[in-house]
């Protein structure tokens, strides 16, 4: 989603974010508020997630809901009876044992109520966490094929709010509020019944303030659902920066900017807390109205029963059932207005969770895609024109020939085109024209699986998974055997620093490594890469990192990694270059020059300029 760049209050076009006080803090606009009217067709297409548990537990959820229900219903009649035959009848013979009868059965009803209901919480307890959980798990597995420009354009706090927070805000909703709402629905139809049943006259004039209670809250809906999207958003923004922070640490320390971030923190907190407040004050206005409404009501009861009692056209207990009937009937509809400012707020959550899971892949298989057999390595790129953005080209044209097993070496200034071209290789973009092929096969006329599953990639900043070091390394091929894995290791001599490590192999090491040296990672991704046995292996800026002594023991290593494989090696430390067969000098997204080495500081043009650059600043 497009956004608006704003340095020094003044706007900087197609920057893609805003940025916030006098640090460079980004907030994405893709966290604004969703300004949609109430969509059934999303809130069926929610509820959805709970058809394949409807045959399995929702008819006993329905048995318990019904018995929890007319249980419930019966009780206020049984005290009319107490009343009106027991207590005070009109004959004056009062009857301890019809008495004695009526308590036991309200104390049988309360108790198979009590029992409906725990049976009642299990079930829907149950049916909302598998609900939970299946969406969730969509909502994961769906991000997982998303295509990096989505990622591009998103922070990963962003991403993470989606996954937790929204989808927890549910949680309520399909464990208590959707069996709570047919209950209160039927308890409303039935209490409505009985009412009109014992005296219409008198059922219709309490009932008159409902209208009234409705035309007033529906007022408020609109403002409550954009109030919680403003909610969802700000805390969105609070868990992106928190990302941000946690990953910056060191920066933030190193240029002592502790308390600018903290105050940063602190207004986007106060405008999540103001947030918070509206939107919940919104949802207190339902309960004044059901009060003062309910108020009404039973003073019209009153006054008009009395009426009726005088004129002997209602009795005292039918009265008093009267009353508990129309207490009954304000709760559930207390309850449907909390109900509803919950639904506004699960509406909320399930626009941004579906925002994503309609979020289609830029990258995907087409029709008819084949899988990619066993390569060789020949890498072809054809007049290939490729576009980060519309009208602004980062590669023009660009035509490449690589014979399977050579070394390709990408060299040329910052936005030159490098990582473009190892990004299209894997087809992590898409080409505006031209065309890549690799054994002659159209990179877009196979499966993405097959495809990459033949690519190893070695990155600068190589990523370690929280755990032992040897499930690190098995990442490459999760099917290898311990001894596989530590014969990857030994060839990349990572083996070394890992035999001296507490526990060797078996070492858990913390997200990103943390405990690692920046070179002792990027070993791991060598073992790692080796260890998946790709047919075109790319790196990336894999040797910036690496101390000299150390970058010396890996050029063996890295000779048996490159062995039989095509390779694309992109660096700025063009020592590590010198023996590739090819070295592509791009400029601009233009191809210059092309050659091996020698050939290149022959001609003396743009790479032999870069040669001396490098060693004036030695």
């Amino acid at each position: 989603m497009k956004a608006e760049k704003k340095i020094n209050g003044s706007p900087a076009p197609d920057s893609g974010k805003v940025v916030i006080s006098s640090q460079d803090r980004f907030i994405y606009k893709d966290d604004d508020a969703i300004d949609k009217a109430f969509d059934w067709k999303q809130f069926s297409r929610l509820f959805s997630y709970m058809k394949p548990y409807a045959k399995q537990m929702l008819p006993l959820v329905l048995v318990m809901m019904v018995l929890g229900t007319l249980t419930k219903l019966t009780v206020p009649f049984l005290t009319s009876l107490a009343i009106d035959r027991a207590i005070a009848p009109k004959d004056g013979n009062t009857s301890l044992s019809l008495l004695y009868i009526i308590t036991a059965s309200v104390i049988v009803l309360y108790l198979i109520q009590w029992i409906a209901g725990v049976y009642r919480i299990k079930f829907t307890n149950i049916i909302g966490q598998r609900v939970i959980y299946d969406l969730r798990s969509d909502l994961f597995k769906h991000i997982q094929k998303l295509s990096f420009n989505f990622f591009d354009k998103r922070p990963a706090g962003s991403v993470l709010v989606r996954v937790t927070n929204d989808i927890n805000s549910l949680q309520d909703l399909f464990t208590n509020g959707v069996v709570n709402l047919m209950i209160d629905c039927v308890q409303l139809v039935g209490i409505v019944l009985i009412l009109l049943l014992i005296n219409w006259k008198l059922g219709l004039a309490v009932m008159v303030t409902v209208p009234i209670m409705f035309f007033i809250s529906t007022k408020l809906r609109q403002k409550i659902r954009v109030a919680w999207q403003v909610v969802r958003m700000k805390n969105s923004r609070i868990n992106s920066h928190l990302n941000e922070s946690i990953q910056g640490i060191r920066v933030t320390q190193a240029y002592t900017q502790e308390q600018e971030n903290m105050k940063f923190f602190d207004r986007m907190n106060m405008e999540s807390r103001k947030s918070w407040d509206k939107a919940s004050a919104m949802n207190q206005g339902f309960g004044p109205i059901i009060e003062v409404t309910g108020g009404i009501g039973t003073l019209i009861l009153f006054w008009l029963g009395a009426y009726l009692i005088q004129h002997d056209q209602l009795t005292v207990g039918l009265l008093v059932a009267f009353s508990s009937y129309v207490s009954n009937f304000w709760d559930p509809i207390n309850r449907l207005g909390q109900m509803y400012n919950q639904l506004l707020v699960a509406m909320a959550s399930s626009e941004r969770i579906f925002e994503y899971l309609d979020e289609e892949p830029m990258i995907k298989d087409k029709p008819g895609a084949i899988t990619l057999p066993q390569i060789s390595g020949d890498i072809r790129f054809e007049r290939v024109v490729f576009e980060y953005e519309k009208g602004r080209a980062a590669l023009k044209g660009i035509d490449i020939d690589v014979k399977a097993g050579q070394s390709i070496a990408l060299v040329g200034h910052t936005g030159s085109g490098k990582s473009t071209i190892i990004n299209l290789i894997s087809r992590f973009y898409d080409i505006k024209s031209g065309r890549i092929t690799i054994d002659g096969y159209d990179i877009r006329d196979v499966t993405v699986q097959s495809l990459r599953k033949q690519i190893g990639i070695v990155l600068q900043d190589t990523f370690i998974f929280s755990g032992t070091i040897r499930d690190n390394i098995r990442f490459g091929r999760l099917d290898a055997t311990d001894e596989e894995v530590e014969r990857a290791a030994m060839a990349v001599g990572a083996h070394e620093f890992i035999d001296k490590l507490p526990n060797g192999y078996d070492t858990e090491v913390e997200e990103r490594g943390s405990a690692l040296s920046m070179g002792q990672r990027q070993l791991l991704s060598f073992a790692r890469a080796l260890l998946a046995d790709p047919r075109i292996l790319i790196l990336d800026e894999a040797t910036a990192s690496i101390d000299t002594e150390t970058e010396l023991k890996i050029q063996e290593a890295l000779k048996i990694l490159l062995q039989g494989r095509t390779s694309f090696i992109v660096a700025h430390r063009l020592s590590t270059i010198r023996h590739a067969d090819k070295i592509i000098v791009l400029d601009h997204g233009e191809i210059k020059e092309e050659g091996n080495h020698k050939e290149l500081v022959a001609i003396n043009g743009i790479y032999n300029g870069l040669i001396e650059a490098q060693f004036r600043f030695l």
